[in-house]
């Protein structure tokens, strides 16, 4: 089929359904590109909310979108035009379903796709409603409904035209991709010669509470996870209850992964340095014991050498009053904290901290 009969069918298709052969929902705008805490590892264990929560964490559009396999108008969506590179992911669930490098413009307008990022990402089923024999498209994990698949797309990419509602997707910007949790979908954009591949490195930092200074480092560019855990110390698997004793030599701890080639070690310890204060051994602010102690944990010989320098150049600067007691030492082994301390302020919005990044 050539492309112009592609596009032919496809607009005849977007005509019939704009006429009224599916349920639209009112015009609006699908939720906008941003942040995600998606971790695929923890996919296994999503359980798709209430319906009652669902409004909630919905536009109207969206809830019509994905639970009452709504469709929305043509040309009058987030997406249907969008050409940026990145990834689509499913609006409730955030798991990856379609990426721009699959994207092509139908005519229709909605978003359409010649696949989604893998074939078993997404669910199919035959629907005959309305007295006509289509296929609907489903979310694999967050069961919400996506739009439908029709044969007649792109003969040289397979003939398939996934044909889904803005409503259901988040777009994930490609230079976001890595820190939001889908750096394993990037491959196909290095290849394509959209982006360099990530250098991940890990580096574990201390400076009072976990809770704060999380928040913080996990919305840094370039930083692709935080966990947060206790370092430093002689207790094997200790408790947040042992820690807390001071008995264990543990400080609260953040062990950071980030793409190097975005963001440097010595940038990343510019930030350590404005988030906290390092002058005040063994105590920040209201927060007193050794576990609460500022600490820069060295996975190498360079990152020594860079935190030392980054160290004396901060104690010179004059942005403090008191000389610099952080500590550098080699890292020894993490131990991540329990699961309830993790993201602890994406999970409690409003809860305690003492830490705020200064402008220097």
């Amino acid at each position: 089929m050539c492309m112009l009969t592609v596009r032919v069918t496809a607009i005849v298709a977007a005509v019939l359904l704009a006429a009224g052969l599916a349920a639209l929902v009112r015009p609006g705008r699908a939720q906008p590109e941003g942040k995600s805490t998606f971790e695929r590892q923890n996919m296994n264990d999503f359980k798709k909310p209430e319906p009652t929560e669902l409004k909630k964490k919905l536009s109207p559009e969206q809830f019509a979108v994905t639970q009452q396999c709504g469709t929305e108008p043509p040309f009058h969506n987030a997406y249907w035009d969008n050409h940026k590179p990145g990834i689509y992911v499913d609006v409730v669930s955030g798991e990856p379903l379609f990426s721009s490098l699959d994207k092509f413009d139908s005519g229709t307008g909605w978003p359409s796709f010649t696949r989604p990022v893998k074939a078993t990402e997404v669910v199919e089923k035959r629907d005959a409603a309305l007295g006509m024999e289509r296929t609907e498209v489903r979310s694999k994990v967050g069961d919400s409904h996506l739009g439908r698949v029709f044969e007649d797309g792109p003969v040289d990419k397979g003939g398939l035209r996934y044909c889904i509602n803005s409503a259901a997707l988040t777009f994930i910007p490609l230079e976001e991709m890595d820190q939001a949790g889908y750096g394993a979908y990037l491959e196909p954009f290095v290849k394509a010669g959209l982006i360099k591949a990530p250098a991940h490195e890990t580096a574990i930092l201390a400076g009072g509470c976990f809770w704060g200074m999380e928040e913080i480092i996990r919305k840094i560019p370039g930083v692709v996870k935080t966990t947060v855990g206790y370092s430093g110390g002689t207790t094997a698997d200790p408790t947040y209850e042992e820690v807390c004793t001071g008995t264990t030599g543990h400080a609260e701890s953040i062990q950071v992964e980030f793409d190097s080639s975005r963001l440097s070690y010595e940038k990343l310890l510019d930030y350590f340095f404005r988030m906290h204060d390092p002058t005040t051994l063994n105590r920040q602010h209201n927060d007193v014991g050794t576990q609460y102690r500022s600490a820069i944990f060295y996975t190498s010989e360079a990152q020594k050498q860079a935190a030392e320098q980054v160290k004396t150049r901060w104690d010179r600067s004059g942005k403090f009053a008191r000389p610099i007691t952080t500590e550098i030492t080699a890292a020894g082994k993490f131990y991540p904290a329990e699961e309830y301390h993790q993201k602890y302020l994406v999970k409690h919005p409003g809860g305690y901290t003492c830490h705020v990044l200064r402008d220097m």
